[in-house]
């Protein structure tokens, strides 16, 4: 992998003098008590301002600052004109457009599509202060308000949405958001390199369309460059019949030299049996091995729009090409033009994170939102962010896609001090740390054993179907860190609200103790997602041995420690692979178990991830996509969507007609009754003895729920009860429920005295 600039090796602009703002200003008011006249730029984000290194806008936003330039945010602008576009005047750089934290669709639409009732990223939560494809409509904006100044593109939603993408509101493929978006220049994934490059480039006088060899960048371009080589993506993993083609290192867009092809071939190669079919180029150099200079064209927009399995097989070639160390650039016809796609950023280092982390954040929201709470500042306001990065490869999942699969580190002493200013500066702190943790808490340090093997892995996931061979799961970096920092003066408790890499965890016995021991509030959450080996192969999910391994070393550990802790797994429906008769068996194991959901999580399709790509065409970009390759169950109609959700909710009255239904369609008519070992009622309760049940049955006291969350309570066994009504139970019905009941309730009462049994609601 080729070395990059340090980030902190920039000469400065010459406005360092100006020193860092309290806060990056937003209204010219602030401007002036800074001293400024202009900025040299402007964010804007859709998210609240909150100067903390959680936010994007914070980070991206102290970053240029570090490097000499003023910063100015326009934070929710009123997007219906172009005046909040305007409130900090024309900046003299370039416009930084994001839609926040979170995609704006998903961000506002839940799984089935409908309008949330609030925003976390928002003050006080309110629901409507962005629009819909925020990074879109901003960029147009920007445009609008001042068209001569440069629009730079960057954030998850413009990441994931950088390539011809399913759209799962539209249910349908839109093209890259750079054609739409007006922007000039795109940045995915971790975009400090690029944008500092971009910002001093442009500061020397450099115009933004001659800006196009800077990785982890998509621009807009009309033609293949002099002296690249152009690669059909077929070549790589060929979907089945397609377009017949040429010497794929030609360039398409020099019609001589690909006339000069067809007609003579080249040195070494012979012509294909049939006459009509286009010659066979062979070069005798190996320009494949130049991948520095070498460009995989993907199907064209028009292309992978109008056939699904050209769409799959596009996002399988995109995930091939996301290792930085082998990664080449993809391009992409959009029309008349071709969107390009230099390769992923250079991952940074030790040092650059600690630099990015140790800006002087305020770690507070902006004043200007006054008393009201921002939820998502509120849920991170003390945590720590100690890593980045994912190489699960969990296919619903958009970490891998924006974050890389190589994971970045941070130093101890960097998260140290961190922890030290946020017990010294942030109010409220009481001396709990709620997290110390990233996209996963145990992937801290953790990385292949050989950089050159690493360099050269072109593997999706690093522990699926199992856990490779070279990588080192030594757990020992992470154990000092937590020692360290619950060893530090005011600070009771550390925890550890990340999610688990269980199957990661257990090659560490002694991380598992450490974790147990010290650092679980009473619950831990951990995600097996299913039970079925088809649903979890479609995921890259561990089998659910692996849980049960970690839940047996959990126990373990709590009981040496003294400690009533309890696990909280979490699942999902509808994924792609999943078929109703493995929903039915992920129900019997819930209910085996004793967990109760009181909230699921269907699948949510979002822009770029595999899964999604599994969802529109039906084929499996895991493996070689043609035309007669084994597809893969989906589940879209909003029925069978029900269904899956009310098996995860097998506990529910609500869902039981429709159960009883579908388990007689499957012939598993012997789950309807009120045995042990049958899953629903044979009879449907009454509304008014339903909701006597529900406050029976309700969460324990003192638990508490996050809206949206999946959570799981206790399973007490009590079916609901019939009322005295018109329709009264049969008196049998009656009886076994009865007997049933003060079975399951002795039970209860003898596993309240046991450390592990009983399981309280706990938000994820």
């Amino acid at each position: 992998m080729q070395a990059a600039k340090p980030l902190f090796d920039y000469p400065k602009y010459w406005a360092e003098c100006f020193g860092p703002a309290p806060f990056l200003p937003m209204s010219r008011g602030e401007m002036d008590q800074l001293g400024w006249d202009s900025c040299d730029i402007i964010i804007v984000t859709g998210d609240a301002y909150v100067d903390h290194p959680s936010f994007g806008m914070a980070i991206i936003g102290r970053l240029l600052e570090s490097q000499g330039f003023r910063v100015g945010i326009i934070a929710q602008p009123d997007w219906r004109s172009k005046d909040d576009f305007m409130a900090l005047g024309e900046p003299n750089l370039f416009f930084g457009v994001a839609a926040g934290n979170m995609d704006s669709m998903i961000n506002r639409y839940t799984a089935d599509k409908k309008i949330r009732s609030d925003d976390a990223y928002t003050a006080g939560g309110l629901a409507g202060r962005r629009p819909d494809r925020a990074s879109l409509v901003y960029s147009q904006r920007c445009k609008e308000a001042y068209s001569h100044v440069p629009v730079v593109l960057g954030g998850i939603e413009a990441s994931l949405r950088r390539i011809a993408h399913y759209d799962y509101w539209q249910d349908k493929v839109r093209r890259s958001i750079l054609m739409d978006a007006t922007a000039d220049i795109l940045l995915y994934g971790n975009a400090e390199r690029a944008v500092v490059e971009i910002a001093q480039r442009l500061a020397y006088g450099q115009k933004i369309e001659d800006i196009s060899d800077i990785r982890g960048t998509a621009f807009i371009r009309r033609d293949t460059p002099v002296g690249w080589f152009e690669l059909d993506s077929t070549r790589i993993d060929r979907p089945g019949r397609v377009d017949k083609i040429i010497n794929p290192y030609v360039n398409t867009q020099d019609t001589e030299a690909c006339a000069i092809e067809q007609e003579k071939g080249a040195a070494g190669s012979g012509p294909v049996e049939d006459p009509n079919e286009a010659k066979v180029v062979q070069l005798l150099s190996h320009p494949r091995l130049e991948r520095d200079r070498t460009v995989i064209r993907l199907p064209s927009f028009e292309k992978v729009r109008n056939d699904p399995v050209l769409y799959a097989h596009a996002n399988r070639v995109l995930h091939l090409e996301t290792n930085p160390g082998n990664a080449r650039a993809l391009v992409q016809k959009h029309g008349e033009v071709d969107v390009w796609f230099n390769p992923p950023p250079i991952p940074m280092t030790t040092e650059e994170m600690d630099y990015v982390f140790g800006m002087p954040y305020a770690r507070v929201p902006h004043p200007a939102y006054g008393k009201e709470k921002i939820p998502a500042y509120e849920m991170i306001r003390f945590s720590v962010n100690i890593m980045r990065g994912c190489f699960g490869g969990c296919t619903f999942c958009s970490i891998t896609e924006h974050e890389g699969r190589i994971i970045q580190n941070r130093s101890h002493e960097s998260i140290i001090r961190e922890i030290e200013e946020m017990r010294d500066k942030v109010p409220g702190f009481t001396g709990v740390v709620s997290d110390l943790g990233g996209p996963t808490a145990n992937m801290y340090r953790i990385a292949c054993k050989d950089p050159e093997i690493e360099k050269h892995c072109r593997k999706p996931s690093c522990v699926f179907p199992g856990i490779c061979e070279n990588l080192n799961t030594d757990h020992s970096s992470l154990i000092e860190l937590y020692r360290k920092a619950r060893a530090l003066p005011g600070v009771k408790k550390i925890l550890i609200a990340s999610g688990l890499r269980y199957d990661l965890a257990v090659e560490s016995p002694e991380y598992v103790k450490e974790l147990v021991t010290h650092h679980v509030g009473g619950y831990l959450k951990i995600a097996p997602e299913h039970t079925e080996r088809g649903p979890l192969d479609k995921m890259m999910k561990p089998g659910i041995g692996s849980y049960d391994t970690f839940k047996r070393m959990f126990e373990k550990y709590s009981k040496e420690a003294g400690k009533e802790q309890y696990l909280i797994p979490y699942f999902i429906a509808a994924h792609p692979g999943t078929t109703d008769e493995d929903m039915m068996n992920l129900a019997l194991w819930l209910k085996r178990n004793g967990f109760r959901a009181d909230q699921v999580q269907a699948f949510y399709p979002s822009p770029m991830a595999t899964a999604t790509a599994m969802y529109h065409s039906g084929k499996n970009p895991l493996r070689k996509v043609t035309y007669k390759s084994d597809g893969v169950e989906i589940v879209k109609s909003e029925q069978q969507r029900r269904l899956h959700k009310a098996f995860l909710r097998y506990h529910d009255p609500k869902g039981w007609p429709l159960l009883r239904e579908a388990l007689e369609r499957m012939g598993r008519a012997d789950l309807i009754g009120s045995g042990k070992h049958q899953l629903i009622p044979a009879h449907q309760p009454q509304a008014d003895g339903y909701q006597s049940a529900r406050r029976k049955n309700s969460t324990p006291a003192g638990s508490k729920k996050a809206g949206g969350g999946r959570v799981l309570t206790q399973h007490t066994g009590l079916p609901p009860r019939g009322s005295d009504g018109s329709k009264p139970w049969d008196k049998r019905e009656q009886a076994k429920a009865a007997a049933e009941a003060r079975h399951q309730a002795h039970k209860a009462a003898g596993a309240r005295k046991k450390p592990g049994k009983a399981r309280p609601a706990v938000p994820r």
